[in-house]
């Protein structure tokens, strides 16, 4: 009998962030392995015209919670849906609702990353560890950040670093400050960070640790969040986020071209792997109690590396085998160590085609949509560019420790062991989920797309000669040695097939 999962049993758990990739896969794990819980409460609000309850019913429909409806039947009634906003100050959460939580509340899981704007992942965090302060039978309060919340080091321990202002004074200046001056001073309180995200998660880290009191907290600092592993199957996903929208503009055929260093680590993390430590780390910090808050790293880097030019090779090989449909080009892209070099293939492979496709687009009566498609993946690929170029150390002390405190049956049911993981068999089944799950495309398509991506060849090789031959046409008109040349050439291959007729008839 695993621990872990008896741990849970009864249990009424909070969860922020439901909604999202993680939050679902955490859903989907606890529903699986303890279904006889109690209650998750999740976070939420209406969306696109949907009621909370009709939002739960989409989620629960889909693939993921297959297996789910197999050992637990009931789970419509196991999830209560809490309408609240997090960027407001309290959640705008009803008075019975909030009555509810704090009574009942046994076990919260913070997954929410909040729109990156400066201040809002910190006041998330306060209010809701406000919130936490005055459940009186929480057992444990874990906290997701990110690996990359200090990425500004070379080296990151499980500790909680401080930062230059304090979160504080950061909240309440939020207040009364007016937008452009927030834009303003944001720059020079992120510092040497790429972005807010990051900086605002560790402003967070440094809330729990300020606002934590007497209560059980533990952070997980997870790296780049990718598709399952092994749980409920492989190769789920279901968003844009970390390696997978790389992969479809590539598989698509319109990344030609990216600025990133080949040998540089891709500390890409299974999102059933992370999942299987938060489960781990909420039964250790409920059962065990330790003294401080304790850091977790749930990275794959330090345990079983695996660089980003074998990860483009396997990927592209993948597309041999699994092709997309409808691609714009064939999926090909290459990396690029220097500024000049990527202006230069931005321009010839991704902006020119994109230009003379809208052309198209314009003479056959349509709207044009390429360009602007185009423009937006070159800024997300400028916003990645951070961490495809650099590699970091993370120290893993206490993730190793709490592994060897886990029961044999307990490491096998939430294995988060990375050093088992292939990778190969992980990004082909990476590539296969994103096919299937993401862009919902059928297998039995598979003959047709490799049938379009062989006329999307011919079409390139018929492009390249014609231009060839126009710049080579151009060249002989203007150069009277181009001239020579060509007339050397031609008249020594007359010669040669010349040669070749007059030896077939003297052994005729």
């Amino acid at each position: 009998m695993s621990m872990i999962a008896a741990f849970y049993g009864g249990k009424s758990i909070l969860i922020t962030g439901a909604t999202g990739f993680l939050g679902k896969v955490l859903m989907e794990k606890l529903f699986r392995t303890s279904p006889d819980l109690k209650v998750i409460y999740i976070l939420m609000r209406p969306k696109a015209g949907q009621t909370l309850q009709q939002r739960v019913f989409q989620i629960l429909n889909s693939k993921l919670f297959e297996k789910v409806k197999e050992v637990c039947p009931n789970v419509h009634e196991k999830i209560r849906a809490i309408y609240a906003d997090l960027n407001h100050s309290d959640f705008a959460i009803s008075k019975e609702d909030m009555q509810e939580l704090l009574s009942c509340t046994n076990i919260v899981f913070h997954c929410a990353a909040t729109v990156p704007r400066l201040g809002l992942n910190v006041t998330a965090t306060q209010q809701l560890l406000l919130m936490a302060s005055q459940m009186p039978k929480l057992e444990a309060f874990i906290h997701i950040s990110t690996a990359f919340s200090n990425c500004n080091l070379k080296h990151i321990d499980e500790v909680i670093y401080p930062c230059p202002v304090e979160p504080k004074k950061i909240i309440q200046s939020m207040e009364w400050l007016d937008d452009s001056i927030i834009d303003e001073i944001t720059p020079k309180l992120i510092g040497d960070r790429p972005n807010t995200y990051t900086y605002t998660k560790a402003l967070g880290e440094m809330v729990v640790q300020q606002e934590s009191g007497n209560l059980n907290i533990a952070i997980i600092r997870p790296s780049i969040v990718g598709a399952t592993w092994q749980e409920p199957f492989p190769g789920w996903v279901d968003n844009l986020n970390g390696p997978s929208g790389l992969i479809i503009a590539a598989g698509k055929g319109f990344l030609r071209a990216i600025k990133a260093t080949p040998m540089a680590v891709a500390d890409v993390i299974p999102v059933d792997t992370v999942v299987n430590l938060t489960l781990a780390v909420g039964w250790y910090t409920a059962v065990h109690r330790p003294k401080s808050t304790l850091v977790y790293h749930c990275t794959s880097g330090n345990f079983n590396p695996c660089n980003w030019g074998k990860m483009g090779i396997q990927v592209l090989a993948t597309f041999e085998k699994i092709p997309f449909e409808r691609a714009f080009r064939r999926p090909y892209a290459d990396f690029t160590s220097n500024n000049f070099m990527t202006q230069y293939w931005n321009a010839v492979s991704h902006r020119a085609p994109a230009i003379i496709y809208d052309f198209y687009l314009r003479l056959t009566g349509r709207k044009p949509r390429m360009t602007k498609l185009m423009n937006r993946l070159l800024k997300t690929l400028s916003l990645l560019e951070y961490f495809i170029n650099r590699s970091w150390e993370w120290s893993t002390y206490n993730t190793e420790m709490l592994m060897s405190e886990l029961s044999p049956e307990d490491q096998r049911v939430f294995n988060f062991d990375v050093r088992q993981l292939n990778w190969l068999e992980y990004i082909e089944n990476y590539v296969l989920g994103i096919k299937k799950y993401l862009l919902k495309e059928d297998m039995a398509g598979i003959p047709e797309a490799k049938q379009h991506l062989k006329r999307l060849r011919n079409i390139h090789y018929l492009f390249n000669t014609a231009l060839l031959l126009i710049a080579w046409r151009l060249l002989i008109a203007r150069s009277q040695m181009a001239r020579n040349v060509w007339f050397f050439i031609v008249s020594f291959c007359y010669k040669l097939l010349s040669y070749f007729r007059a030896s077939s008839t003297l052994k005729v």
